[in-house]
């Protein structure tokens, strides 16, 4: 049962080795058991990339399973298609597009199954890349609202030095009357003399300038605060709503290309492993003697181009002989007084016939 299903897989024909020796069945028993698995290790390879992409198991498998059935119809008809020739050049220019097709096939399955075998290294590849997307992204952010930031720090720092430059000047008056009281300066007088009503009268005037200013100061300070806070909400807002792209910077395409930043190598033995894989049934066929099964399915297909060039030649001569024949038939028809004479007679009870014809219709119009 096996060994029929592995026959089968290598694309021989049956009825021609059921008559071979079985160290012929043997030879297509492992073609085909080759083939057949290299469809399964397609499928393996490509479920997982799919996986990566969908994040859906049965859209993986589904698609798996298709490409699969591609890779393994594939590779029997490259394996199907070969014949042996006395020529191991004319065979190897014969198998040159196959093999080429099998080296694409083996870095299309080898790479999902790369990705998987050094999933810690590309993870820890991606960690980097993320972290290093993350704080460009803050700083990029950040610099989009910077301006307004700076605008609103500096409209409040601006008001507060509005304020201290005012208290610093009412502080000043009131130890300009203090003095003035005690007769320590100014006119050194002790007591409220008219010179310090004059100075008390400065100090309240601005004390209560100060008091407005602070007040109208501490309302705008308190918007400008109001706003700064705002900005910054947006600024959270803005590195909270771009986080999960970074987070999800993980599919397949960023995984091939953390791939490629790790050492080649091991990657390359690997894809060599599979490339050996895929054209080893290629590559057996070309290396194999001829053996009895070539020699009958050449047999076969020898005799039924000979029976087919026969025919043609066949057809092609009964065709120029027929026309040849024909010919002279229709020659001596020619000549002949009978033929003539008969198709004389029904030449003109043919025109009777039509002037008959063309006198009832007249008569009809009438």
């Amino acid at each position: 049962m096996l060994q029929s299903f592995f026959i089968s897989c290598s694309g021989a024909d049956r009825e021609v080795l059921k008559s071979c020796s079985d160290g012929e069945k043997t030879k297509f028993i492992g073609i085909g058991g080759t083939v057949f698995f290299t469809a399964v290790m397609a499928f393996i390879a490509s479920a997982y990339a799919l996986f990566t992409v969908f994040d859906t198991i049965y859209i993986a498998l589904g698609f798996a399973l298709v490409w699969s059935l591609l890779i393994f119809n594939l590779d029997r008809f490259i394996v199907s298609t070969i014949r042996k020739r006395d020529s191991f050049w004319s065979e190897f220019v014969q198998a040159t597009p196959r093999i080429i097709l099998a080296l694409i096939i083996a870095i299309v399955i080898s790479k999902p199954l790369e990705i998987k075998i050094f999933e810690k290294e590309i993870n820890t590849v991606l960690l980097k890349e993320k972290n290093a997307m993350m704080l460009t992204n803050k700083k990029e952010v950040a610099n989009y609202f910077q301006t307004d930031l700076d605008k609103n720090k500096s409209q409040v720092d601006s008001l507060k030095a509005e304020i201290l430059k005012k208290e610093k000047e009412v502080n000043t008056l009131y130890e300009t009357y203090i003095t003035e009281a005690e007769g320590t300066a100014g006119t050194k007088k002790l007591g409220k003399g008219p010179v310090f009503k004059e100075k008390i009268a400065k100090h309240d005037l601005a004390k209560a300038e100060l008091d407005t200013l602070r007040k109208n100061n501490l309302v705008k300070i308190a918007e400008a605060e109001t706003s700064t806070k705002t900005i910054q909400t947006d600024l959270d807002k803005k590195l909270t709503e771009t986080q999960p792209i970074i987070d999800g910077f993980d599919g397949l395409m960023a995984r091939i290309n953390a791939l490629n930043k790790l050492p080649w190598l091991p990657s390359f033995f690997i894809m060599l492993l599979f490339l050996a894989i895929e054209t080893s049934p290629i590559i057996a066929k070309l290396l194999a003697p001829k053996g009895a099964y070539d020699l009958k399915l050449e047999d076969l297909e020898t005799a039924l181009q000979a029976t087919i060039t026969q025919d043609k030649y066949q057809r092609e001569l009964l065709v120029k002989t027929s026309a040849k024949m024909y010919d002279k038939v229709y020659e001596d028809l020619a000549t002949d007084k009978d033929v003539l004479k008969s198709n004389y007679q029904k030449a003109k009870e043919l025109l009777e016939r039509q002037a008959e014809s063309f006198v009832e219709k007249q008569k009809k119009t009438l």
